[in-house]
């Protein structure tokens, strides 16, 4: 488990926040944040409040240690580095119960203080940025809200596309959908801009291989936007199937035989292969070394 929990002597009546500051030596913004995620505790573990004061000698902090499988940063130096993430692992735990995700390998190599520059869904493969330091993990978020960076995906999608094409639509939460993550595209959502180029289409499978280039970075713009258009991905466990096995399929009821059955593939064919940006004058670019063919690695499901 990448939670654990750490005891550290405390001082009696001191407020806890302060405490973690100025004796414990976390940033202000961190013990707000482990408090507030309910990660401090007193002896008896029950969890403080902000303003609370010290009740004993102890207090118990849930903390987050990574762990690793194995899975090594395509490139690192002392301010950020590249996770090359397969498909169905979480960048980021979402919960404390969960056993592993992209942050245990972040933490594991590099620390603490490393963090996910950005995030991609769990299904998507592909190139991940990550800052290794506090300074660097500022200036890597602010790039990112700023959008000065070239980022592009691979995707296998259902039907042919022939023409590049750009799609201009907003996407906003859906209010029919019982599902609560399935955005959709429509009048009252946010701004999103796609731009699509075609790359190849396999005529047997009636499915094209497209570059998708999200000008904006709206969640599940990409798979959204192709949907819309009619073009939606291949094994999109979410945009490709009934809400029921939705449901089913967020609720981790599905085994591999049920996923064949409804959804087709045994993941969402969509990869985050290029990342270009500037740090420190330094013009950088990445491509993913993942393999990404619908037919060498056997994924199509008749």
């Amino acid at each position: 488990m990448p939670f654990i929990l750490k005891e550290y002597k405390a001082i009696k009546g001191y407020i806890i926040q302060h405490y973690l500051v100025n004796e414990l030596n976390f940033s202000v913004r961190d013990s707000q944040s482990l408090i507030h995620k309910k990660r401090v505790f007193d002896k008896d573990l029950n969890p403080y409040q902000i303003g609370q004061k010290i009740k004993d000698d102890i207090i118990k902090i849930s903390v987050f240690e990574g762990i690793s499988k194995g899975l090594k940063p395509l490139f690192y130096n002392k301010d950020f580095a590249i996770f090359d993430k397969p498909s169905g692992i979480m960048v980021h735990p979402s919960s404390r119960y969960t056993k592993y995700s992209l942050l245990d390998e972040i933490r594991y190599h590099f620390g603490q203080n490393a963090n996910l520059a950005h995030r991609i869904d769990t299904e998507t493969s592909g190139l991940v940025l990550v800052a290794v330091n506090k300074i660097s993990d500022i200036y890597l978020k602010m790039m990112f809200e700023d959008k000065k960076y070239k980022k592009s995906y691979l995707a296998y999608v259902k039907g042919k596309i022939d023409k590049s094409l750009t799609i201009n639509e907003p996407i906003k939460r859906s209010e029919e959908s019982i599902i609560g993550v399935k955005m959709v595209a429509g009048e009252g959502g946010k701004s999103a801009t796609t731009i699509i180029n075609p790359i190849k289409y396999i005529n047997k499978l009636d499915i094209s291989l497209v570059e998708a280039i999200p000008v904006t970075g709206r969640t599940h713009q990409i798979r959204v936007h192709l949907d819309f258009i009619g073009h939606t991905i291949i094994g999109d466990p979410i945009y490709s199937v009934e809400e029921k096995i939705v449901d089913l399929y967020l609720s981790k009821k599905l085994n591999e035989a049920d996923r064949a059955k409804f959804i087709g593939y045994p993941r969402l064919m969509l990869q985050a292969q290029k990342l270009e940006f500037v740090y420190n004058d330094v013009k950088y670019a990445f491509v993913s070394k993942q393999k990404f063919d619908i037919i060498k690695e056997k994924l199509y499901k008749a």
